[in-house]
């Protein structure tokens, strides 16, 4: 409870920061490009705004994510920063489109820029500052786990980079004449719709359920592995809840011979261990009882393994469990994306009984999630 208090106050101190350079900075470059008549500058400035805005509602998303759980929410209400990154990312996106066409009206009808030694410090101030802000909001980013913030960061880049066209832009002018402004201001217009526009994407995957992180399915299976009774963890499935909120559950391979005293303690080991080194909850751990003492059932699970694998499609064969009295054998498949499931069931079933007559054959086809 404590990390989750830090963690608020990180992101509330950081998007303070942020919000008030960011306000700061617009403020200065509007001046510079009224005054400049220069549309790349107000454009940038724009842009801060923009930042600005975007920093105010990190801020608010990230009061309200932190409410307590309640009736109606008993899991918290953690998902709230997604909503908030996704109106963030609406707004970058409007400035961008908006900006685009201002542009686009300069480029039409150009006007001659006006550029003074000041204007063009305050550009060069703010390039530096940009920079600052940028490493800024990545390390705090990083440090707290808010992809909000990571991504103001990378905002901020993109902005350092855009003011140093800008500034190349005015230079240009002051020794050829030639004015460039409408060019550059469609140029950065584009920067900030891309920005938008990835943003709203990582976002949506979010909202949507993004697939489990590679590395961390592999060591939390790890994990799950280095106790004594485990032989093998399959089927994670990861549920985010908003950052650091991560539910989860998994399939453990254990010999047939444990008791439910057994399983019990494994289950609570198994969750307790996961929480401390992951920081995900396991909410629901399943059984695979895997006939261990037997040895003409384990040279069937590995023929009918090598069976099955030998299929492109599938990509794992986990769960296996044969009852030699009732004729009754039972395996789980992990088939490929893109592959017609139903039938691969219905092939890999008609294989095995072919290959073991009188029985009943029960094949479950898994989703490749981790």
């Amino acid at each position: 409870m404590e990390a989750e208090r830090e963690r608020e106050r990180v992101i509330v101190r950081t998007s303070v920061v942020g919000m008030l350079v960011n306000i700061a900075l617009a403020g200065f470059k509007a001046a510079v490009g009224l005054a400049a008549n220069s549309i790349a500058v107000v454009l940038d400035a724009v842009n801060n705004l923009s930042d600005a805005l975007s920093s105010v509602i990190t801020l608010v998303g990230t009061k309200l994510a932190g409410r307590a759980p309640d009736k109606e929410h008993p899991l918290g209400h953690g998902r709230i920063e997604y909503l908030t990154a996704l109106s963030v990312a609406g707004i970058i996106f409007y400035a961008g489109a908006t900006s685009l066409v201002e542009s686009v009206k300069k480029i039409l009808n150009p006007e001659a820029a006006d550029y003074s030694v000041t204007s063009l410090v305050i550009i060069t101030v703010a390039i530096f500052v940009k920079i600052a802000l940028s490493l800024y909001f990545k390390a705090q980013g990083k440090t707290s786990g808010s992809k909000a913030l990571y991504a103001s960061g990378q905002d901020a880049g993109f902005d350092a980079v855009i003011s140093v066209s800008v500034l190349a832009c005015a230079l240009f002018y002051i020794a050829t004449g030639i004015g460039l402004e409408a060019w550059v201001g469609a140029l950065i217009a584009l920067f900030i719709i891309r920005s938008g526009y990835e943003m709203m994407a990582d976002t949506l995957n979010d909202i949507l359920g993004a697939r489990t992180d590679k590395a961390l399915a592999e060591e939390i299976k790890r994990t799950v592995c280095e106790d004594p009774v485990v032989h093998g963890a399959y089927d994670l499935y990861l549920y985010n809840y908003g950052p650091e909120k991560t539910y989860g559950s998994v399939h453990v391979e254990v010999s047939d011979r444990l008791s439910a005293n057994e399983i019990d303690a494994m289950e609570r080991r198994l969750g307790l261990r996961v929480l401390e080194k992951h920081g995900v909850h396991l909410t629901g751990i399943s059984i695979y009882s895997v006939n261990l003492g037997d040895g003409e059932l384990a040279e069937m699970r590995r023929r009918v393994t090598e069976r099955v694998m030998a299929h492109d499609y599938s990509l794992q064969v986990h769960g296996f469990s044969a009852d030699r009295e009732k004729r009754v054998m039972s395996f789980d498949v992990v088939v490929a994306f893109g592959h017609d499931r139903d039938l691969a069931e219905k092939e890999i079933r008609d294989e095995v009984e072919s290959m073991y007559p009188g029985y009943h054959v029960i094949v479950r086809i898994d989703t490749d999630v981790s």
